[in-house]
């Protein structure tokens, strides 16, 4: 705490200032297209510069953040956008704290790129950010992998949802007799319907057992009026729905793969033989 005298008073009046934790502190505003770095006063002529966002961008702000003696960057969480210069960074031996954006946002009067990258530099500098969860580069992998399989189920389901609105187009009213539609009895049925068969009675062989219905609410379940523009849009929902499920069958395998290779790894290095992986290590 510093004492500073009032001009108008003239009295003494305490002062809270904070100390400086992080000497060697970088803060850097992270944005698509350009990142605004800033580091503490006299490390350079300029303390706050403009970079880019290609790659040798990032790596001329590793460069000048070395040039200045910075040890240390605290930088925000923006989208995608900081992950490459994260990567870059640790690459070049800087502590890197990813901060969450809400945490350095909430002051008055911060309105520039400029000025918010030196009030992160600011608040990294007296210790006062922490950084967010970052999980090691395994788990990161792994993750990216578990969550392209989500997104893959959730595609493949929008174009369940258009099958069944094709098929209510039709007034095929099969959703009240089976719960869904690419079951092993929905799928023979909508693959029936695509080859051709028309006859409501027809379709009874396909019905499995476990189906509690009674036959003739199948029956009548199955009978419409089979406009085409609806057949057509019915057969590229499927199509591309069957088309998701082989994507989603092989981003399993690589899963399985990455799976098998870290367990080995973590079992005195030895990767065994993976089914489909040719730079795989074999055991001695």
């Amino acid at each position: 705490m510093n004492e500073l005298s009032n001009e108008s008073t003239g009295k003494r009046i305490n002062v809270l200032t904070l100390p400086v934790v992080n000497a060697n502190a970088a803060g850097i505003d992270v944005a698509a297209t350009m990142h605004t770095v800033a580091v503490g006063p006299g490390a350079d002529k300029v303390n706050v510069r403009e970079f880019g966002a290609f790659t040798e961008d990032l790596h001329q702000i590793a460069s000048w953040l070395k040039e200045c003696g910075v040890t240390t960057v605290a930088m925000e969480s923006t989208g995608v956008y900081w992950k490459q210069l994260y990567l870059v960074l640790v690459e070049q031996g800087f502590e890197v704290a990813l901060v969450n954006a809400s945490h350095v946002k909430n002051v008055s009067g911060k309105k520039t790129d400029m000025e918010d990258a030196m009030w992160i530099q600011k608040l990294h500098s007296c210790g006062l950010l922490r950084s967010s969860f970052l999980p090691d580069d395994a788990t990161e992998s792994l993750r990216s992998l578990v969550r392209h399989r989500k997104r893959l189920l959730e595609d493949g389901s929008k174009y369940v949802l258009r099958m069944q609105k094709a098929l209510e187009l039709m007034n095929i009213k099969l959703h009240g007799v089976i719960s869904d539609l690419m079951g092993k009895t929905g799928k023979a049925i909508v693959q029936a319907i695509l080859g051709g068969e028309r006859k409501a009675e027809n379709f009874l062989q396909y019905i499995d057992a476990r189906i509690k219905a009674p036959a003739e609410t199948i029956r009548k379940s199955l009978v419409g009026n089979w406009r085409p523009e609806h057949l057509f849009l019915l057969e590229e929902n499927y199509k591309l729905y069957e088309f998701i499920q082989q994507r989603v069958s092989r981003c399993d395998q690589e899963i399985e793969q990455y799976l098998q290779k870290q367990a080995a790894i973590s079992n005195e290095g030895i990767l065994e033989d993976v089914p489909g992986d040719k730079s795989v290590k074999k055991k001695d």
